[in-house]
């Protein structure tokens, strides 16, 4: 019961590696809310695991507010917040990617960092406490060919975490990220291409511990960092990829 007594936010809580931190952080005692565009898949997975959820897209102002509305009014603060939420490009040429796609991207995997700490950070800074976990990404570290501005904007998150991690460091606050490698996830398809056994192995030779990232080894490593056991820890951006960074 590491999080006994906390309320947390998930985004892109309803699957994937963020479904995987919902059901650890539940597992471990915290209240959660689960904030996903995709709002009956949130219900499910609230209904599922006794948890809260709003259907939220974490790339515009006004849904964002009213998520931080939604959980300031169910537990009157908010301990916790994962930027999980996330998309991708297909793999192509960078300069195939289209604006409209490019504009997606960023404004899913970066500016919803911001918006989630408008509205989030000066609640935590009254309670002088508060953990924020972004998901990032091992692309953010160790770019694939292909993926360029998935990679940029990983790369951006990682960066967004420590200039948070700093800047919010008197007040109690901490910021941390989480670096996965691909795993079982509704973007595996995309990062591939093709979701064929071929290129399954040629991902997986690229891992020296030989498998994917599970929403399990997400779960953990996010309740960690999310923690009072990790109370020294902020900045971080935690790999948790089987080796890939190596």
């Amino acid at each position: 019961m590491r999080l006994a007594g906390k309320t947390a936010i998930v985004t892109g809580g309803a699957s994937g590696f963020g479904a995987g931190i919902v059901r650890k952080f539940r597992a471990e005692g915290a209240e959660v809310m689960i904030a996903d565009l995709n709002g009956a898949a949130a219900h499910d997975m609230a209904q599922a695991t006794g948890s809260l959820a709003h259907e939220t897209d974490v790339a515009k102002g006004e849904s964002v507010a009213a998520l931080a509305q939604s959980a300031l009014s169910a537990w009157g603060r908010i301990d916790i917040v994962v930027n999980n939420a996330g998309i991708t490009h297909l793999p192509q040429m960078m300069e195939d990617v289209t604006e409209e796609m490019f504009d997606r991207v960023l404004a899913v995997n970066a500016k919803s960092v911001y918006l989630m700490a408008r509205e989030i950070v000066p609640h935590m800074k009254t309670a002088k406490a508060g953990a924020i976990l972004n998901i990032a990404s091992t692309a953010g570290l160790s770019p694939r060919p292909k993926l360029n501005w998935y990679n940029a904007s990983k790369g951006w998150m990682i960066t967004a975490t420590k200039a948070m991690a700093v800047e919010l460091a008197p007040q109690g606050i901490r910021v941390n990220a989480l670096c996965p490698v691909a795993g079982e996830t509704p973007l595996l398809s995309s990062f591939m291409g093709e979701d064929t056994p071929e290129m399954r192995e040629k991902f997986l030779s690229t891992i020296p511990l030989g498998r994917f990232s599970t929403p399990e080894d997400m779960g953990n490593a996010a309740c960690f960092l999310c923690s009072d056991e990790a109370s020294m820890i902020t900045g971080a951006a935690l790999e948790v990829d089987g080796g890939r960074c190596i």
